[in-house]
């Protein structure tokens, strides 16, 4: 699963989803003497937000058994699920409709929208354009709105204000 097999993946999301939390990300760290296998959970949209330790457990709980029995993972692995926290990654399209109203920070690896590689603003949303490609929409700082492939954007995230 260090190169994640779609199959696998497929099922963990399936797994997580039935355990009534959604899959944020996965990431392998560590070392090979000791992998340590990163899952980040969310509740899916309606639901009251925040992931507490009880969830946590509840989903580590759950995915263990049949993580344990995967021929795909090392057999001594750590196993770490957390909430995505308050800068809660966009990771999926989905992600970027469902976080409109949100101020995010999304970057690339090129100049987004003409203007630099990491932008701020107010997620609008995502829209298609003229090709048919999917469109980060941005309200920047200053009120103008931009355009931005999402096949250009390497990441992004809701940033948290405090209060």
């Amino acid at each position: 699963m260090a190169k994640a097999i779609p199959e696998v993946m497929r099922e963990l999301e399936a797994r997580i989803a039935e355990l009534g939390y959604e899959l944020v990300e996965v990431e392998w760290a560590g070392s090979r003497q000791r992998p340590i296998l990163r899952i980040r959970v969310d509740r899916p949209e309606g639901q009251p937000s925040g992931v507490t330790l009880d969830d946590c457990a509840k989903v580590s709980r759950g995915l263990e058994p049949w993580l344990d029995e995967l021929e795909q993972i090392p057999e001594r692995y750590v196993l770490e699920v957390s909430s995505p926290g308050v800068d809660r990654p966009l990771v999926r399209p989905s992600d970027y409709r469902r976080f409109a109203g949100e101020q995010v920070a999304v970057k690339g690896s090129q100049l987004l929208a003409g203007r630099a590689r990491r932008l701020e603003g107010e997620l609008l949303g995502l829209e298609a354009d003229e090709q048919g490609r999917e469109c980060v929409q941005l309200k920047l700082p200053g009120g103008d709105e931009v355009s931005v492939p999402l096949e250009e954007v390497s990441g992004g995230h809701v940033i948290y204000k405090w209060s």
